[in-house]
């Protein structure tokens, strides 16, 4: 049984984890902005959202998330494939979807464009 004290670390942790990632994101925006193609500044950031914001849910613990690269990694070197497997079935799910609103979002810059 998780008890409420456990429940407030979980969400302090999320809560630090959000805004250690926007803090991050902002910084990593302005220094991709030297790239002078618009599409690959864009993929950069693409795959920076899905490398930090996948999320996988615990084997511990259920209705418990945890990031994707942090599991996957953590399993990996554990040795244990199908948890680290879980992981990156994630990420390839993650990426899957972000590479199609990339795709989108590359149309509409170009119909903007003009």
């Amino acid at each position: 049984m998780i008890d409420a004290e456990t429940n407030l670390a979980y969400g302090i942790f999320w809560a630090l984890y959000a805004v250690a990632f926007v803090v991050f994101f902002y910084m990593m925006a302005r220094l991709f902005r030297i790239i002078p193609v618009y599409a690959i500044r864009t993929l950069l950031q693409a795959a920076l959202i899905v490398l930090l914001l996948t999320p996988v849910e615990s084997a511990e613990v259920s209705n418990w998330w945890m990031p994707a690269w942090l599991h996957g990694g953590y399993e990996t070197i554990l040795g244990d494939a199908s948890e680290a497997g879980r992981a990156f079935l994630n990420f390839g799910i993650a990426s899957a979807v972000m590479l199609l609103v990339w795709i989108l979002d590359l149309v509409r810059y170009r119909l903007v464009k003009r």
